[in-house]
Parts: C-alpha cells; sequence; structure tokens
C-alpha cells in the first residue's frame, strides 16, 4: 500500500506572533517554522502503519516556498521514503492546495491520503473535504483511531455525542485529529539519511493547477484588550450591571 500525507510548513506553535505595523498580514518572517502539528500526526499514523506491514512506500508531500524543503526533510527523518515540494510564492488557500493534491494524488495513485484536520495558522479546516469532493474519494475526518483491514478502512472519529466508526473502502481520505496518535522524535542517524532520499520539486504549472488567491486579507490586527473584571456586592447589582452598563440582558 502507498501512502500520501500532505505536509504544511507554519509557525512553530510556541512562537507567539504579532500582525504586522501597518496592518497588512501576520508578521512571520524570522520565526521560527515547524511541520503543522496536525500534519506531524499524519505522518506518524502513516509510519505506524508501515511499521505494521500494511504500507510499503509513505510519500509526503508539501506545497509553498523552497523552504518547505526543510519540514518535507523532516518526515523523512520521521520515516517517509520521500518528498514532493509543489513549489510557488503564492499564497495558498485550501481549494488550491485541494486541487493540486488531487493532481498528485492521480500521479501517485495512493491507497490512502491522509491529512491533518487543519493547519494553525489558517485553522480552515477545508483541505480535505475538498479533495474528498474533487477525486469522489470516501473520507473520515477527526480521526481517533484507524483500522486498515480487508480493503478498507475503519475510522474512529469523534463526534459532539461521543464517538463515531465508520468503515471506508480504499482508496480514501483521512484527516486526524490530536487524539490519534504522540509523534515520535526524529533520531541523528534518520535525519541524515533523510538527506539522501529522494525530493521532487515541481511547480502548480506542471500540474495544470492555477493558484491565484480567491480571498484577500483586508487587514490583521491583534484582539481587543480585555478589560478588568469587577466585583458586585449582590444578585440585584449583577443584575443592574448587566442590564444597564453591558446591556446584555
Amino acid at each position: 500500500m502507498k501512502i500520501l500525507v500532505a505536509v504544511k510548513r507554519v509557525v512553530d506553535y510556541n512562537v507567539k506572533v504579532r500582525p504586522k505595523a501597518d496592518g497588512s498580514d501576520v508578521d512571520i518572517d524570522n520565526a521560527k517554522k515547524a511541520i503543522n502539528p496536525f500534519c506531524e500526526i499524519a505522518v506518524e499514523e502513516a509510519v505506524r502503519l508501515k511499521e505494521k506491514g500494511i504500507a510499503s512506500e509513505i510519500v509526503v508531500v508539501s506545497m509553498g516556498t523552497k523552504q518547505s524543503q526543510e519540514q518535507i526533510r523532516t518526515a523523512m527523518a520521521l520515516g517517509a521514503d520521500r518528498g514532493i515540494l509543489v513549489e510557488t510564492d503564492v499564497e495558498l488557500q485550501p481549494l488550491a492546495v485541494s486541487k493540486c493534491l488531487q493532481k498528485l494524488v492521480e500521479k501517485e495513485n495512493p491507497e490512502l491520503v491522509i491529512l491533518g484536520k487543519q493547519s494553525i495558522d489558517g485553522d480552515n479546516n477545508q483541505t480535505g473535504q475538498m479533495l474528498g469532493a474533487l477525486t469522489g474519494m470516501p473520507q473520515g475526518t477527526f480521526a481517533s483511531e484507524v483500522a486498515i483491514a480487508d480493503g478498507k478502512v475503519a475510522v474512529t472519529r469523534e463526534i459532539d455525542g461521543g464517538l463515531q466508526t465508520v468503515s471506508l473502502s480504499l482508496p480514501a481520505i483521512v484527516t486526524t485529529d490530536l487524539r490519534l496518535n504522540e509523534p515520535r522524535y526524529a533520531t541523528l542517524p534518520n535525519i541524515m539519511k533523510a538527506k539522501k532520499k529522494p525530493l521532487e520539486t515541481i511547480s502548480p504549472d506542471d500540474l495544470g493547477v492555477a493558484v491565484e488567491p480567491r480571498v484577500k486579507t483586508l487587514k490583521v490586527e491583534p484582539p481587543a484588550t480585555r478589560e478588568a473584571g469587577v466585583k458586585v456586592g449582590s444578585v440585584a447589582e449583577l443584575v443592574e450591571k448587566l442590564k444597564n452598563e453591558a446591556k446584555v440582558i
């Protein structure tokens, strides 16, 4: 079985980002970058499936600037076999990413595609679902457990009322949630081996996909500073303040 895993280069989750002075975007130029945490879980799940003898090859793909090679190499150090970078300086939005992944699915013909459920920068939670619509493949989102047997993948997913298990015929798409697994750390020998693994670089034009943004960012600003609370002496005073000051009742 071949598994295709998508990873995204994002600002490290420990870094506190700030808007640019002109409010045009978020200032991330000198911030530490890393694999999106949900994507890292996707890589770990693919590696575990390979260790169980279920998967034979893991192909990791990322899209963005040339610097995204760093995250692909990290994924290969964790256990992926080869990488593909769709290189572009254009801001990639979920639909463009989904269309590029659709072309790569057609090219690579994987039996399983694993993605993080969302990225921590855009928080869109759209790419996996859009890819399912474009390819016509069944999808299991927000996976907390994945089991493969007899040409099917059983995906346990978290819903409001508890857990739901869906059975998907392969090939299929799975998006990962936090409880699926705990990613491993890359060892130094594997980091060195990853430098020799094949990494192919292509462009959106090579895939025949137009990636121009469809949504424009008008302004980025920090959230309003939260005002200090006050203590009230009675329920009557609380109701009075909610009614006349906060005007919520």
